[in-house]
Parts: C-alpha cells; sequence; structure tokens
C-alpha cells in the first residue's frame, strides 16, 4: 500500500470536510498583519490578524513554487501575490534600537516588492480595488512602515491586505486569472525550470502525466531543531539524477498529487504531537472514532472524555470488547494510518509507515497498556504512562527530571513507536538502558520509575510470546505482581535481596546506607558471592526484632524464596537475568509493602494477629 496514494485520499476527504487546497498554485498560508485600505484608497493603519494576535490562517493563497520564483527575466526577483513578508510588501527592515522603522535597501527585496505592486496592477483587470492597493503601496509606505514599527512587528511577519473592509486573499474573483498567469509562466521558464512534457506513469495515481520537477515543501520546522520547511522527495544533485531524469522526475509523480500528498502531511502535521524530535501523524479511514483515538491513547495514556479521563487500558478494553461483540459495527471497517517523521538537513525522513484495522490497533494498544502494567510498592497497579514517560525511564535520573530526550536517536524513538503500534518484541538495545536506570534509582536511594520496570517485564513478556507464539495470551511466568512460581533463579534472587532490605529496615528503622545501597549492585551481577553474606548479616537482624511472630514470618519468606531459587545460586548474571533480578526485586518489594495481607495468606504475609513488616514503605528503595 503506497503511503503517498493513501495521502492523496486523505487529502480528497479533507477538501470536502474542512475545504482543504490541495490545487497546484495555491496554499494555505498565515498572515499576521493587514494593510486597511479604504474605498477610496487611503491608508488606514495596520491590523493585528487571529486572536491574541497570534495571526489568521487563509485558506486558499496564489502560490509559487520556489523553482517558478527564481530565473526568468526578472533574474529571480519575483514574488508571491496578495500575501507575503513585511519587508517586501512595505520595504519594512524593522525597527532600529530607538524603535524608528528601518527601510529595506536590498536591490533584491526591492525587486520583489515591485513584482508584488506589478501583479496587483495586472489582477486588477479583474479584481478593480487591488489597483487602490496597487497605489497606497506606492504613495504611502513611510506611513505603513511607521505603523508595523509602532506595533512593534517583525520584518518576516506574514502581510496581507484589507481593501474596502474586505480580504482579496479571500475572493474567488482573481482565482482563474491566477490560474492562467501561473500557466502563462511556466510556459516562459527556461527549460531546466519547465516541468517536463513527456508523459510518465504517476506513482501515486497511476496514470499518464508530466511529472513534477519539484514537489512542495514540508512543514517540519519544529522537528530536529530546523527552522526550514523540508523535502519529502528530492533529487537535488545531479549524482542522484538518472537516465536524463532532472530533480523530481526520476521519481514520476503529478503535480496535482504533489501537492496533494503534501497538503495532506502539513494539515496532519499541524496537530502530531512531537516525540524526541519526531513528529507522528495518524489518522483513520471508514468511520470516524468520535473520541475513540487508541493512537492517541498509547501516547497519552488516558482517553480523554466531555466528563472525565478514563483509563485507556480501561477504555481500549471495552472498545475492543464492544467492536468484536458488534455494539460498534462501523469500527470493523475503519482503519488506521501513522506516519513518523523527523528532519536532517533539510529533508523530511520518513521513519516509520504502518497501517491496519482499528481492530487490530485497538487490541495491540491493549497489549501495550497490559505488558507495562506492574504492581506498585503499596499495593496498587500502575496507571498506564504516556509514552514519553516510558522513553523518559530510559535517561539518567538528571535527564528525566528536565525532560531531554537528547540521548534517544530519533530511529530509536520510531522504534519504540512501531513496537506499541504493532504489538511487536521490545527492542533488546532498550533493555540495558532500562536496567541501569533502575539499578541506578535504587542504589541512589531514589524512588524507582515504574516506568522503566514496566518495560523490562514487557520485554520478556513479548520475547516468551514470540517464542512460544500464543499470541495475545499473558506468559504465566510474568505478570503485574510477584509471581512465587517464576522458573528463573534470577528473578528470585531479586526478590531475596528485597526482602533482606526489608528486614534490615524493619530491625534497624534509622539504619542509614542499607544493604540495597552497599550490595545491591553487586548482587545483581554475582549473586553468589554476595546473597550467602546476606543470608549471615540478617540472623543478626532477625535477633533484634522486638516481635517473634514477625521473625517468624521473615524467616518463613526467606525459605520459600530459597527453596525457588535451588541448590545452585547463580554465580554470575547476564544482561536478561541482571533484568529478571531487578523485576524480581521490584515485584518482591510491591509485595512486602502491601497494605492489606495477600489472599494467597501466610505464604506471603504474616499470619493473623502477628506484628506486619516494618510498614508501608518498609521495602521501598
Amino acid at each position: 500500500m503506497s503511503m503517498l496514494t493513501e495521502l492523496v485520499k486523505y487529502a480528497q476527504r479533507q477538501v470536502e470536510e474542512c475545504g482543504l487546497t490541495t490545487e497546484p498554485g495555491f496554499k494555505d498560508k498565515d498572515a499576521r498583519w493587514a494593510i486597511d485600505i479604504a474605498a477610496d484608497g487611503r491608508f488606514l493603519g495596520v491590523l493585528l490578524l487571529g486572536e491574541q494576535g497570534q495571526g489568521r490562517r487563509f485558506c486558499k493563497c496564489p502560490d509559487l513554487k520556489q523553482s517558478e520564483l527564481t530565473g526568468g527575466e526578472e533574474g529571480g526577483r519575483r514574488s508571491q501575490f496578495l500575501l507575503h513578508t513585511a519587508e517586501v510588501v512595505a520595504l519594512y527592515a524593522g525597527r532600529d534600537a530607538q524603535g524608528e522603522p528601518q527601510e529595506v535597501t536590498d536591490e533584491k527585496i526591492r525587486s520583489k516588492h515591485d513584482y508584488f505592486v506589478r501583479l496587483l496592477r495586472e489582477a486588477s483587470s479583474v479584481m478593480p480595488e487591488l489597483a487602490l492597493a496597487a497605489d497606497c503601496l506606492e504613495t504611502s509606505l513611510p506611513e505603513i512602515r511607521a505603523a508595523l514599527a509602532e506595533h512593534r512587528a517583525r520584518n518576516s511577519d506574514g502581510v496581507t491586505l484589507r481593501i474596502g473592509g474586505a480580504f482579496p486573499v479571500e475572493s474567488p474573483t482573481w482565482h482563474d486569472w491566477w490560474r492562467q498567469f501561473r500557466h502563462n509562466l511556466l510556459a516562459s521558464l527556461p527549460r531546466e525550470q519547465a516541468a517536463s512534457h513527456e508523459k510518465r506513469r504517476c506513482f501515486v495515481t497511476g496514470e499518464l502525466t508530466a511529472p513534477a520537477r519539484t514537489h512542495p515543501q514540508i512543514r517540519l520546522a519544529a522537528v530536529g531543531g530546523k527552522s526550514i520547511d523540508s523535502s519529502l522527495i528530492s533529487f537535488d544533485e545531479e549524482a542522484f539524477w538518472s537516465g536524463g531524469l532532472r530533480q523530481s522526475e526520476n521519481y514520476s509523480v503529478s503535480e496535482s498529487a504533489a501537492t496533494a500528498y503534501a497538503a495532506a502531511l502539513n494539515h496532519l502535521l499541524e496537530v502530531a504531537p512531537t516525540l524526541a524530535g519526531t513528529k507522528i501523524a495518524h489518522w483513520y479511514e471508514g468511520a470516524k472514532p468520535d473520541g475513540d483515538d487508541p493512537v492517541l491513547a498509547s501516547l497519552e495514556g488516558v482517553f480523554s472524555t466531555e466528563t472525565e479521563e478514563i483509563s485507556a487500558l480501561e477504555h481500549a478494553r471495552k472498545l475492543l470488547e464492544a467492536i468484536r461483540t458488534g455494539q460498534r459495527p462501523e469500527l470493523l471497517r475503519a482503519r488506521y494510518f501513522a506516519i513518523t517523521l523527523s528532519a536532517n538537513r533539510g529533508r523530511a525522513v520518513v521513519r516509520d509507515w504502518m497501517h491496519g484495522s482499528f481492530e487490530e490497533l485497538t487490541e495491540n494498544v491493549v497489549a501495550w497498556f497490559e505488558d507495562l502494567s506492574i504492581r506498585l510498592p503499596g499495593g496498587s497497579m500502575s496507571r498506564p504512562p504516556k509514552f514519553s514517560a516510558v522513553l523518559r525511564s530510559l535517561l539518567p535520573p538528571k535527564r528525566r527530571r528536565e525532560s531531554k530526550f537528547d540521548d534517544l536517536p530519533a530511529p530509536f524513538v520510531a522504534q519504540m513507536w512501531h513496537v506499541a503500534v504493532r504489538n511487536e518484541p521490545i527492542p533488546r538495545c532498550a533493555l540495558p538502558a532500562a536496567v541501569r536506570r533502575v539499578v541506578t534509582s535504587i542504589v541512589s536511594d531514589e524512588e524507582v520509575p515504574h516506568e522503566a520496570v514496566g518495560l523490562i517485564k514487557a520485554y520478556h513478556i513479548r520475547k516468551a510470546r514470540l517464542r512460544r507464539k500464543e499470541g495475545g495470551v499473558m506468559p504465566e511466568d510474568f505478570k503485574p505482581e510477584v509471581n512465587p512460581n517464576h522458573p528463573s533463579p534470577a528473578y528470585h534472587c531479586g526478590r531475596l535481596m528485597a526482602v533482606y532490605a526489608d528486614l534490615q529496615r524493619a530491625a534497624l528503622p534509622t539504619v542509614g546506607a542499607g544493604v540495597v545501597q552497599r550490595y545491591y549492585a553487586a548482587a545483581s551481577a554475582t549473586p553468589a558471592l554476595i546473597l550467602g553474606r546476606l543470608a549471615r548479616l540478617s540472623q543478626a537482624h532477625l535477633g533484634k526484632l522486638e516481635s517473634s511472630g514477625l521473625a517468624r514470618w521473615y524467616e518463613q519468606r526467606l525459605a520459600d524464596i530459597w527453596s525457588r531459587i535451588g541448590d545452585a545460586v547463580p554465580r554470575v548474571l547476564d544482561l536478561e537475568e541482571q533484568s529478571l533480578f531487578a523485576l524480581g526485586y521490584y515485584q518482591e518489594l510491591a509485595n512486602s509493602g502491601r497494605k492489606e495481607p495477600d489472599a494467597a495468606g501466610p505464604e506471603t504475609s504474616p499470619a493473623e494477629g502477628e506484628d506486619q513488616p516494618a510498614g508501608d514503605n518498609a521495602g521501598e528503595s
């Protein structure tokens, strides 16, 4: 399925639904200021447009591509029509140190201004009021610049015209004139700039057409620190040309299709979330979700409704059940599409392209949050985390607090996003960062990010699921809470470490650096070397407990975990085993801090009437 084909289909639907502009030669543009001209041609002032001066979007503005603006008899000094920057429209170069307006002296900009005025006069043949605007720009420029300076306008701000209370750019009167003007302009371009006259098969529509020489740009200015628009398809170097084909003729796409896919992407990117230098654009086809948006839910961790915020996992489960039981038949036909984009030196880089059924997407979102779920110290279950929180949990503590993603490359972010949406195995490269983050937090006596622990659990669940080919069935070995029957000795070594730490805090509430800070890092790598030492140390701690019942409970708990490990304590743990050690430690920590006795009875909690362990915070790192 062609990504560009689906984008063109989306653009065609948006033309009907919201008036998206997809015709070549036209484009939606923003203007922050309007030069207000009376019906008799007098300059009235400048108007700040939009709510709170943020500017106003005009849906169908005349637009020339870069190749159409350069070359020809004007020496590359053509300009856009009806809407341009303040420096072109008013020869305004900004304010000086005293706040006085500065006039543009650059000859190239002044030539563009002359061309802007020339287009107004030529278009006045179909729209006479434009001649008044041309006269005003020739006679009132000092007053216009002074008004812009008084309002602290920037020379790069978009400026349009208002004549007699109306915006000419919103009138369809000039459209046919502009189409003919652009047709004549294209015919006058030098051969190396003009579109190919030889028809070729369009890769998007499949029709025979003259391929566009250049394609419209994509607005990725907020991605990757770029301040310029980016090209999705570009062959700007001769070394990339082939068969005598120039520029984008190497990938044959008609001008109308190129304009449509660019308009669709720009429309989607306006609301697309940004993650670590990447934009995630998505849409649906077949039926509108009406607020049930699994893609956004997987990013935000919640489904937002008008009345409340619902857990993404809870809502996704209900939505999936409604689809499967026929309560939402319209969603059986719905499909989703998602593109992950980033910018690299003026180019738009497609990091990922995904599509599938709405039902499959919802099922995968359920699996994502179920796999990440973990029981927290205190007994409650973790809420579905934001996707950004999962990524931040892989960063060092300082970076995580600052919400910086500099250490996470865009390809990795795209890969993790693909994993979440497609229900695929967690990449192994995420495991070292998650283990390191958990170990650092434990040893530093900081709060352990449950998202990192959940990611470790999800890694093993998805690896086991792939190995067993059980497709969506939760393996018995991995649960949100502690699993006494887990087959891995490394997992139980981590549990043992948590109980030793809990025991020490119960015996010595005011202890400074405890067994966790002193021994965790070594125990998680070489448990045979450390756990025997902690076993001997625990005898002293048991003797300091005031309650004999509590001492017996700890002895029983330690004996049970030791029996799970068996005769041979692992000498050395590899990376995956260290992650199981961390998972066992955290889950036992949560189990020890339960506010209520476990339903399993005395195996996991003191007998009725005996003292509880050292309280809700006894085992916290």
